[in-house]
């Protein structure tokens, strides 16, 4: 079983940067990390959980969110069963619980959906002031 715990969270102001980690950690049997794709979602209050980022294990292909395009970057350090959420331009409407999900599969993105993520991390909360 894959344990998944994010870090990096915190208040920031409109236009700061912040970068998320989320560190895989196996519980039980193999490694799989490296055989998932990851993916940051996020969850901001009174609203349903929503895609932000994904990247797949073979090729690092990355897929993003319209809203944070441009804006945003995940990346993943295999080595050490990290994914990364590099969030620049902060805005006000960025305010949410940022959690990670290793998927079922090596390749997915923005229309996977969200029963292909497997494993869910607890979130991290990311709040932007004006």
């Amino acid at each position: 079983q894959v344990q998944l715990v994010e870090f990096g969270g915190g208040l920031v102001q409109a236009g700061d940067s912040l970068r998320l980690s989320c560190v895989a950690s196996e519980r039980t049997g193999p490694s799989t990390f490296a055989n998932r794709a990851m993916a940051w979602f996020r969850r901001a209050p009174g609203k349903e959980r929503e895609f932000v980022a994904s990247i797949d294990w073979i090729s690092s292909t990355t897929s993003t969110a319209d809203s944070v395009k441009g804006r945003f970057t995940i990346s993943r350090d295999n080595a050490k069963n990290t994914v990364y959420l590099q969030m620049n331009s902060l805005e006000p409407g960025d305010t949410a619980v940022y959690s990670c999900a290793a998927a079922r599969f090596p390749i997915t993105d923005q229309h996977s959906p969200q029963t292909d993520y497997l494993f869910w991390g607890q979130g991290t909360q990311v709040t932007v002031s004006s």
